[in-house]
């Protein structure tokens, strides 16, 4: 087995939605089994003990590559080029797009060693809007509120229990000088803004679903209808632009700040309360110090505490020579040994929560703060909804909200009706509409 971070590729071109994959030329059966991740240096660590025990388990070579940027480009890239790796793991998410694309081979969840073990809510992540499974789970996670507990004790403020207290706290440690060093430059909340794959609506999601809002709405016969411009999406859209514009809490730059470029206002001490993925523990507790940093619940809004849930699946891409081969990979993913690995993994988990149901969060990770993940998770997760493609939806709303945070306009209902009217018509082309 070896380990590749990738930088460059040499494959051009790319595949469109809705074209089948067919492999360029018969692939050689007796090749190790390639493997993708997205992953950076530390995670991909992870990744190797795992495939490294998968190896002595069952002698069969695994070619992993780790790629930590511009993954799903490298990807569509080796589906033009009809040259898919064997198998990836990758977000819940993308199941949509490989399934239209054509990428990946169905999954019949009886026929997985092992598969009775996995959560029905599982096994749900990784079912297609056509209602087949196109993947197998393998991580789940549900987002979570850190905040800095030293600033907050500083300055005599409770842990926040509503969208008021939050709006309160930021507001202090953005005008109360919580490091004490005289000078203006801390801020209440750090959001990854981008529009970059549709970051802003990732972040935004928890908040627009806590006010009673909704992207997308189901319709109870299979079917969506566009929600975005109700009166709750307006209304949770108003307060978030209230952060941005009015109490002005958040970091600067917000709106061009990517995922990995965020996380360093939260641990140099520039940015108090960060909505963001349990898998941060590890770097956070190692850069800023597990004392000064708290996980707390999430702080209610008028519609509760709903925050986004997902998690990664193993996909078996179509073409592969092996198929035995990238069935036994699944099935040792799930297993116990391999997901307990990858929730040991330092400084971050790979298995953030397990799937399989008989691995216990307590026992393994021994961190209250898994414990409030988990039970988030159970209780107040959702994921992004099951359409074809859910990335035209999560690209066009963190692009109009990143324009009404950006200029500060008034006219919300304006700009979110506008938006309703591209998404009805993105999800009528995906024959999702309501008719």
């Amino acid at each position: 087995m070896r380990s590749l971070l990738i930088a460059v590729l040499g494959v051009v071109g790319l595949v469109g939605a809705g074209c089948g994959f067919s492999p360029a030329a018969a692939k050689d059966p007796t090749a190790p089994l390639e493997v993708w991740t997205r992953s950076n240096a530390a995670s991909a660590k992870v990744y190797e003990a795992i495939f490294a025990a998968f190896e002595q388990a069952t002698g069969i070579e695994v070619d992993y590559k780790a790629v930590p940027i511009d993954f799903d480009k490298w990807i569509q890239r080796r589906a033009a080029a009809r040259n898919l790796p064997d198998v990836l793991i990758n977000d819940t998410g993308m199941l949509g797009l490989y399934h239209s694309q054509g990428l990946v081979t169905e999954i019949q969840p009886t026929s997985i060693a092992g598969g009775t073990d996995i959560t029905d809510r599982a096994w749900d992540s990784a079912r297609a809007s056509d209602g087949h499974h196109y993947g197998v789970p393998f991580s789940a996670q549900a987002m979570v509120t850190l905040v800095r507990r030293d600033w907050r004790e500083k300055l005599g403020r409770p842990v926040p229990t509503t969208w008021a207290e939050l709006v309160e706290l930021a507001t202090a440690f953005t005008t109360q000088d919580p490091d004490g060093d005289g000078q203006a430059d801390t801020y209440g909340m750090l959001v990854p803004g981008t529009t970059d794959r549709g970051y802003l609506s990732w972040w935004a999601a928890s908040y627009l679903w806590q006010g009673g809002g909704d992207i997308l709405a189901p319709t109870g016969d299979g079917g969506y209808r566009v929600a975005v411009d109700s009166a709750e999406s307006v209304a949770a859209v108003r307060w978030l632009r209230g952060l941005f514009c009015d109490s002005k809490v958040i970091q600067p730059g917000a709106l061009t700040t990517s995922t990995a470029d965020a996380h360093p206002f939260f641990e140099t001490g520039k940015a108090g309360i960060y909505l963001t993925g349990p898998y941060n523990f590890g770097r956070f507790d190692k850069s800023l110090g597990k004392d000064r940093y708290e996980v707390i619940p999430t702080p209610a809004g008028p519609a509760g505490t709903t925050v986004l849930g997902e998690g990664e699946n193993v996909y078996l891409m179509a073409g592969s020579a092996r198929p035995d081969a990238q069935r036994a990979l699944a099935e040792f993913l799930i297993s116990p040994p391999a997901q307990q690995i990858g929730m040991r993994g330092q400084p971050q988990p790979v298995v953030r929560l397990p799937v399989n149901r008989t691995v216990d969060v307590h026992a393994t990770y021994q961190d209250p703060r898994w414990d409030l993940v988990a039970s988030s998770y159970a209780e107040d997760a959702r994921p992004f909804p099951n359409v074809p493609n859910f990335q035209p939806f999560r690209q066009q709303t963190a692009e109009a909200l990143n324009t009404i945070f950006a200029s500060c306009t008034d006219d919300v209902p304006g700009e979110l009706g506008a938006l309703a009217t591209a998404l009805t018509a993105e999800l009528q082309a995906q024959g999702m509409a309501v008719p």
